[in-house]
Parts: structure tokens; C-alpha cells; sequence
């Protein structure tokens, strides 16, 4: 398993080299980066931006390092600038890409939210994906399992998931297999890297 909780598997597409650790591993478990005229750093978490890119594995950690010493400059071969909160604009960039692809999901029928709606799919075994929200109520969200053979995703907050269903706040979702799903889980693997997911203990409920 690579970091950030992504496992490392040839069969997942192209690879890349993290310039922080030396680690090879797929493209979807590494953020990229680009470097502008002036040479300032920019997060490119779609992987679209023209230029030459360099890649950071998914982990705020290692993030951080890669700031901390200075290894864009290294990556680029040549002098380059990186803000000291990156890891901060990184984590708000891909969460705000899980926002927008569970929005996706929903729009084209393959997302569901609220405990009721949620089960359903589940007992029905139409869900792969339970998503919950890190600061909703553990007692509440122990009553749903994750799906056999599915994917549990913990680590957005209720305000995220609100937005991604139009609404203030939603503590339990669920995606269907196929469509939007592994995108999902693919980006939400990376937000888990960059994200401490620990809500104190303090619950929500579903607005």
C-alpha cells in the first residue's frame, strides 16, 4: 500500500516518481505539480495543466517536506517557490474535486443521501460506496455498514457532503457501483493523505 491509503497496483495506469520520496506508484495516489514564469509552485490535482509536472505523493506529511526542503527546485532543475501552506491549498483543491464528483454522481442518479435512502440501498445491495460524515454522530453512523466488497469513505464533513446533495448538511450517502464511484474513491483516497479526520468526538445531525 502506497500513502495516503492507496495501493500500489501496475495494473492502475500510468506511474510516477513522489520527488519527496522516491516512491513509484500510480498517478491517481500522487498530486501534480506545475511551476509558473516566475517560478511559483501550483497544485494541479486534475493533471491538466500544460508544462512539465512534478508529483507528491498524496500525504500531507510528505507534503510538507517537499516544502520544507525545498525539493521542487530539485524536481524542476531549477529554482522554484512554494507557498508554505500548500498543503492546505492542496487538501481544499481535492476536496472541493470530491464535492464535484459526488454532485456528478447524484445528478445522474448514482448518489443517494439520508440515513432512510441510504439503508435502502444498502439492504437492496444497489450501494458499493458508504460515505459518512467525520463529524456526524458515531452512534448514529454505526448503524449502517459498509457494503461486501465495497468502499467506505469517512473523512468529509457534513457541510462538504451538504454541498455536494444541495443542501446544509448530510451525514450519510451512498454511490452505486459504476458510473462516478471509482473516480470518487480514487479522490477521496487523496484527500484522506492531506486531511486529519479525527472530529472529537463532537456529532452532527442531518440537516
Amino acid at each position: 500500500m502506497g500513502r495516503g491509503g492507496v495501493h500500489k497496483d501496475r495494473s492502475d495506469g500510468p506511474e510516477r516518481k513522489c520527488i519527496a520520496t522516491g516512491e513509484v506508484q500510480p498517478k491517481y495516489g500522487l498530486i501534480r505539480f506545475v511551476m509558473g514564469p516566475d517560478g511559483q509552485v501550483f497544485p494541479d490535482v486534475a493533471a491538466k495543466l500544460p508544462g512539465r509536472g512534478v508529483y507528491v505523493a498524496a500525504d500531507r506529511a510528505v507534503l510538507d517536506k517537499a516544502v520544507g526542503k525545498k525539493l521542487f527546485s530539485r524536481g524542476f532543475k531549477t529554482q522554484a517557490t512554494a507557498q508554505t501552506d500548500l498543503a492546505d491549498e492542496v487538501e481544499k483543491q481535492v476536496a472541493r474535486r470530491v464535492i464535484e464528483l459526488i454532485s456528478l454522481a447524484r445528478k445522474s442518479g448514482d448518489a443517494v443521501a439520508g440515513y432512510e435512502k441510504v439503508k435502502t440501498w444498502l439492504d437492496r445491495e444497489e450501494a458499493q460506496v458508504l460515505i459518512q460524515a467525520s463529524d456526524g454522530s458515531g452512534r448514529g453512523k454505526s448503524k449502517l455498514s459498509t457494503p461486501h466488497f465495497g468502499k467506505y469513505i469517512g473523512w468529509l464533513t457534513a457541510d462538504e457532503l451538504g454541498a455536494a446533495f444541495g443542501r446544509q448538511t448530510v451525514i450519510h450517502a451512498a454511490l452505486a457501483s459504476g458510473g462516478l464511484a471509482k473516480r470518487v474513491v480514487e479522490e477521496a483516497q487523496r484527500l484522506r493523505g492531506l486531511r486529519e479526520t479525527d472530529d472529537g468526538g463532537k456529532g452532527r445531525t442531518e440537516g
